[in-house]
């Protein structure tokens, strides 16, 4: 079992949207929470066959930060 607190607005604007769609407000929680759970779960699972398969050695990459400095340094007035 879990326990949450919700501030004054939110308890209000859960409450208020429990009673539109007639759910009691911990039915309401439950199935917010199953939601967003599943969508931060269903979001990785989309990309574990790719996750870590690109291999790089760098290089072309390794200098943008100083790079972009010594533009920024040549557009001075």
């Amino acid at each position: 079992m879990r326990s949450v607190r919700l501030d004054p607005d939110l308890d209000d604007l859960v409450r208020r949207a429990a009673a539109q769609e007639g759910s009691s407000v911990s039915e309401f929680l439950r199935l917010a929470a199953v939601e967003r759970a599943q969508h931060v779960v269903d979001r990785r699972d989309q990309l574990t066959d790719v996750i870590g398969a690109v291999r790089s050695a760098g290089g072309t990459a390794a200098r943008t930060g100083s790079a972009f400095a010594d533009l920024l340094e040549d557009r001075k007035p």
